[in-house]
């Protein structure tokens, strides 16, 4: 089998798999349609022993209405749960999902979740069947070809965004000049220990925790990242916390920092789409 028959089979097989998933989501019969997705509330917030590990996340006891019977049901997040709860405070609203018929196995995310219509791998297909595609047109007509398939379509892609990413990064420098101040202080340093399997490399990963009082009186506490120095020095620390009102789990050390990130993300996203035209232009010029 050759380049061509085999990019060939390549895209009618993602091919066939795009459209598998498409019909499956209009039947309604998508994984994420048959999940089962609710609100649940944190009723309590376990302060993480110092010293221990991030695994599973800070550890909080979750209340949520059954609607198949209308009880209340408590659960933890211990174990494998979904994603990792990184801020927590009594009161806060989570996701809480679960396989339709099989409530026992939930899963967790940090905020509750819309239903889903899982376009998602079928959607991953799609992208495949362009890979082919753009690969199968610059074996066929030449590889400069493969420099506009990418360059150009990404490009506008990335024009078609862009307006967006600097709506946000706008909304962004709003929110961190709005932010609230507090006194905080770091309660616990969490360290986790891993060995490649491969080599016997050995990497550590400190996880700062910090606990916080939000002018409203939420006690709040959350894993802290970045903007914190020597953080693996810094259990007992008191440190300067700038939080928004209205969502306590966004909240920074460091207000100039994040400004400064958010300036970066939006001059890399231009630098991208520069060079993606340049690719583009790069390819037709060779043709």
């Amino acid at each position: 089998m050759g380049w061509d028959e085999f990019l060939v089979l390549w895209c009618a097989v993602w091919g066939v798999a795009a459209l598998v998933g498409y019909g499956m989501s209009l039947a309604g019969v998508t994984k994420a349609q048959r999940t089962v997705r609710l609100t649940g509330r944190i009723e309590r917030v376990r302060e993480p022993r110092h010293g221990g590990s991030r695994k599973g996340g800070i550890s909080v006891v979750v209340s949520y209405r059954d609607p198949a019977s209308g009880q209340e049901v408590t659960v933890t997040n211990d174990g494998e749960r979904g994603e990792m709860i990184t801020s927590a405070w009594e009161g806060r609203e989570i996701g809480v999902s679960h396989p339709r018929g099989r409530p026992h196995a939930y899963r967790f995310s940090n905020t509750p979740e819309e239903p889903s219509r899982g376009l998602g791998w079928p959607s991953f297909a799609v992208f495949l069947v362009y890979v082919g595609l753009v690969v199968l047109a610059a074996v066929g007509w030449g590889w400069p070809w493969a420099l506009i398939g990418f360059g150009g379509p990404w490009a506008v892609s990335g024009a078609v965004h862009l307006p967006g990413a600097v709506r946000a990064k706008n909304r962004r420098i709003e929110q961190l000049a709005a932010m609230d101040t507090v006194q905080g202080q770091v309660v616990a340093v969490l360290k986790d220990v891993s060995v490649d399997q491969d080599d016997g490399h050995t990497s550590t990963t400190i996880t700062p925790v910090v606990s916080f009082t939000t002018r409203e009186g939420t006690a709040v506490t959350a894993h802290c990242t970045s903007n914190l120095p020597d953080p693996a020095g810094a259990y007992g620390r008191d440190v300067t916390v700038h939080y928004t009102s209205a969502d306590p789990a966004e909240f920074t050390l460091d207000r100039a920092a994040e400004h400064r990130s958010e300036e970066r993300d939006v001059t890399f996203n231009v630098l991208a789409i520069v060079v993606l035209v340049a690719t583009a232009v790069a390819g037709v010029a060779m043709l």
